[in-house]
């Protein structure tokens, strides 16, 4: 029941009618018995300040901030808020708190649900060699977090050299080893990495099913050379539609430990929870959320 003691939190962004996120923190509020209700409310470009300053005016307890609005929040949020030294690093938010004394807090959360995530999985990154695939603001969060966790060096590989440089220099900055790797050394690299990462959108929406191995179509949407991967090691695709990727679908059949895009999304969100309202709620309610909404979707396209 909504009534005028219900707080508000919200995802601001352009579009925003595809997010799963009202789904996550609908069904955390719930699951831990909080008076409160997310919405989606589409923010267009250049309206990023009005959208934070109406935060404080309307008294939103929390914000998400999707594209492509990061970058802004952060510049706003560093003249008239605060932003933690994550956020600060990347020039990119994508949470807003309120602090106790009422200043907007700017956070980044998206690296630190990966690390997350793997961790629920039992995996550690403390001293791991880590290949990260792509140079985009994901792949410079999770640069982030994984050097703030102890990695023992991370080589990056982008389809643009400027990228991969960004997401080093973010690594090199926290004291941790970097480099860029190219096509020519990438794969000795993905085959040397304890971890992988794909960082990029390279087979968002194409099923395993329907590109089988060795087909044209697992070749147009793999992110390494699957030669390259082995058992002994782990493969991570922050990509979570479909949840078995391609690329995951090729490092299962070499031996190699999975992870799939829907545990950074969920965990991500439980941070952000946990920065709204001090209590944490239960990833696998929240995961479980997640799945029944793009089910649901999935059907409805069928459908039509």
């Amino acid at each position: 029941m909504i009534s005028g003691a219900t707080r508000v939190a919200a995802v601001i962004g352009h579009p925003v009618s595809h997010s799963l996120s009202p789904a996550l923190h609908n069904a955390a509020f719930v699951q831990l018995g909080l008076d409160w209700v997310y919405v989606a409310l589409d923010v267009g470009p250049g309206h990023v300040a009005d959208a934070l300053a109406g935060m404080s005016a309307l008294g939103l307890r929390g914000l998400s901030v999707t594209m492509p609005h990061k970058e802004a929040a952060a510049e706003f949020l560093a003249e008239r808020g605060r932003l933690s030294p994550s956020a600060a690093t990347l020039r990119s938010v994508n949470t807003v708190a309120v602090g106790s004394d009422g200043v907007l807090e700017g956070h980044s959360t998206d690296g630190a649900g990966l690390v997350a995530s793997l961790a629920a999985a039992g995996i550690g990154v403390a001293g791991a060699a880590v290949v990260l695939i792509g140079g985009g603001g994901a792949a410079r969060a999770i640069a982030d977090a994984l050097a703030r966790s102890g990695a023992g060096e991370i080589a990056v590989r982008n389809r643009t050299l400027q990228g991969a440089e960004a997401a080093a220099a973010i690594v090199a900055s926290l004291g941790v080893a970097a480099r860029v790797v190219g096509d020519g050394d990438g794969t000795d690299a993905v085959r040397a990495a304890d971890i992988v990462v794909n960082a990029t959108s390279l087979g968002m929406g194409v099923a395993a099913a329907d590109a089988p191995s060795g087909s044209a179509a697992e070749r147009a949407a793999l992110a390494v050379d699957p030669a390259a991967l082995h058992s002994g090691q782990v493969v991570v695709d922050i990509v979570y539609h479909p949840r078995r990727t391609v690329l995951l679908a090729a490092a299962e059949r070499a031996g190699a430990v999975t992870v799939d895009g829907l545990g950074m999304l969920v965990h991500q969100a439980v941070l952000q929870q946990e920065l709204w309202h001090g209590r944490r709620p239960d990833a696998a309610t929240m995961a479980a959320a997640a799945e029944h909404h793009l089910a649901q979707r999935e059907l409805d396209a069928r459908r039509q």
